[in-house]
């Protein structure tokens, strides 16, 4: 399976969220998973083997538990597509920074000056 098949799940894309913050045993993942989604400690267990055959997460058993990892380039599919687009994001951006200061500049026109009438009012 992808990466973009593998984070389509809700709870999948929840539990590479909450490994971001580093490391966790796979009860503090259940737990998560059980709060945010309701679902049980198995589905859970199938859920972080998909994203293990997947190669996005990595397990360490230590003593009793498993500790479970972002892989190392698990992701580096989404990351490529995303760079991808990136690129196009700063003229984006600039773009809506311009209106946004049309905008400031409008309200500010319409504060100092009261507000314009409508056509359809001027003429009438």
């Amino acid at each position: 399976m992808n990466a973009f098949a593998i984070l389509a799940d809700p709870v999948r894309r929840r539990l590479v969220e909450a490994l971001a913050d580093g490391p966790q045993p796979a009860g503090a993942l259940g737990a998560v998973a059980h709060a945010e989604f309701g679902i049980t400690q198995p589905a859970v267990s199938n859920q972080l083997r998909a994203l293990r055959e997947a190669g996005v997460v990595d397990v360490e058993p230590q003593g009793a538990q498993r500790i479970y990892r972002l892989a190392p380039g698990g992701l580096a599919e989404v990351t490529a597509w995303v760079e991808r687009y990136a690129a196009l994001w700063p003229q984006r951006l600039d773009a809506l920074e311009t209106e946004l200061r049309r905008g400031r500049r409008a309200a500010r026109a319409d504060a100092a000056g009261g507000s314009r009438p409508h056509a359809e009012e001027a003429s009438a």
